[in-house]
């Protein structure tokens, strides 16, 4: 069972999503938006479509794990940086891309632009975090701390 710190905590941030109109349904129209337009995209549509053989259950992943990140819904397992570490060759351009197709999608599914920012800031420090992940595991810590000192 839970500690009861981390249920409080729960539920503050569902209590914050729900104040800005976030909910599962809207979740799930973005989910459902948002990949539609990766799949057609030029650049990410090749990478997502020969990585995913079957949509319906990754959508449906999806909607657990932003429903989790947004609603604290608890429903998502799973290690995403495994998952992305499989994909040859994916750097920050296609996360920089994907992040811009996100924010292009969320003024149409969300109610407004404090749910569309508040969705935005995860998706950027998700991002970052598989980013990272990914430049230490193929690159190791002392060019990543080389990289920063060149910013």
């Amino acid at each position: 069972m839970a500690h009861p710190h981390t249920i409080a905590a729960r539920e503050d941030k569902a209590a914050h999503a729900a104040a800005l109109g976030i909910t599962e349904a809207r979740i799930s129209d973005l989910v459902d938006s948002f990949y539609e337009k990766i799949r057609s995209d030029a650049l990410l549509g090749p990478i997502f479509n020969e990585t995913i053989a079957d949509w319906p259950p990754h959508l449906a992943r999806m909607k657990d794990f932003w429903t989790s990140i947004a609603i604290e819904s608890g429903r998502f397992r799973g290690n995403p940086m495994v998952k992305h570490l499989a994909i040859p060759g994916i750097d920050r351009g296609h996360f920089s891309h994907w992040l811009a197709l996100f924010d292009e999608t969320l003024p149409a599914v969300m109610p407004n632009s404090a749910a569309c920012q508040f969705l935005s800031e995860r998706a950027a420090r998700i991002a970052d975090s598989l980013m990272t992940g990914i430049s230490i595991h193929r690159d190791g810590l002392p060019k990543i701390a080389q990289k920063e000192g060149d910013k």
